[in-house]
């Protein structure tokens, strides 16, 4: 089966056009995943972060039907980069479009680090769900620490040391 046709867009910042509605298109998709499918609460889903985080919307082209998001930002005080809210609609999810929206993320966080003045290494922070491990390890994370309790499911803190110049 091919991979269908389609595209990855980063939301506009606060102020542009169409931020509100494609970011809603992000929440969809991880309600649809986070709530609908694996039963986590609404409340822990959307948060505060989401108004000053960088949305990425994976879509279907033509048809722009959303299919997967994640979302990336760097805390104020924070020395790394957090990698959060991936979700690909289940569907989907057999086309690898998991690693195309980190591999994206991780494409933004390059360029955001370098213009921040970063030079050698940046790191990025996710809580991955345990089935899921695998996953990030394949994309240079590693596990640090031990497993905890986030939102009632057990996850692990993974750290990728990602290099700015290639």
């Amino acid at each position: 089966m091919s991979v269908p046709a389609h595209e990855i867009i980063i939301v506009p910042e606060n102020g542009q056009d169409g931020r509100i509605q494609l970011r809603q298109l992000c929440y969809d998709v991880r309600i649809d995943v986070f709530i609908s499918e694996q039963g986590f609460p609404l409340e822990a889903e959307i948060d505060d972060l989401d108004e000053t985080a960088t949305h990425f919307l994976l879509r279907l082209v033509p048809s722009l039907t959303p299919i997967g998001t994640i979302r990336g930002y760097k805390g104020k005080n924070a020395p790394y980069y957090k990698l959060n809210r991936l979700a690909v609609l289940k569907d989907y999810r057999n086309f690898r479009f998991g690693r195309a929206l980190v591999l994206a993320l991780h494409d933004w966080v390059r360029a955001d680090a370098l213009k921040r003045g970063e030079r050698d290494f940046v790191e990025i922070v996710c809580h991955s769900q345990i089935p899921v491990k695998g996953f990030y390890v394949r994309l240079g994370y590693e596990a640090q620490g031990e497993e905890f309790d986030e939102d009632g499911a057990p996850h692990q803190k993974m750290v990728a040391q990602l290099p700015l110049l290639q």
